[in-house]
């Protein structure tokens, strides 16, 4: 699948160059690489995406509503509020 010889001409395209032995275990290495990335194409997609989830979403927590924290009582000690939000300056 990969040779020395695409290696070597990739190397060329990329302005790269390598000595024999470099060259060797870099077409060792793409080699090694293309074989991990075809493991990819063999992973089953025909399951819906839900299907492959670890969480079992029966065990979560009830999501209920809850009061959130006065504003006033927020911004109490801030020095500068506007239109019940912090004002800091500005950063560019």
């Amino acid at each position: 699948m990969f040779n020395s010889d695409l290696t070597r001409h990739l190397a060329e395209l990329s302005k790269i160059s390598f000595t024999d032995d470099e060259l060797e275990q870099m077409t060792a290495d793409m080699t090694n690489i293309i074989a991990i990335m075809d493991k990819v194409c063999e992973f089953d997609t025909s399951k819906p995406a839900y299907a492959l989830d670890a969480v079992d979403y029966n065990d979560l927590r009830k999501d209920e509503h809850q009061c959130s924290y006065p504003t006033e009582s927020i911004t109490a000690n801030a020095k500068n509020v506007k239109n019940n939000s912090f004002v800091v300056p500005k950063v560019v």
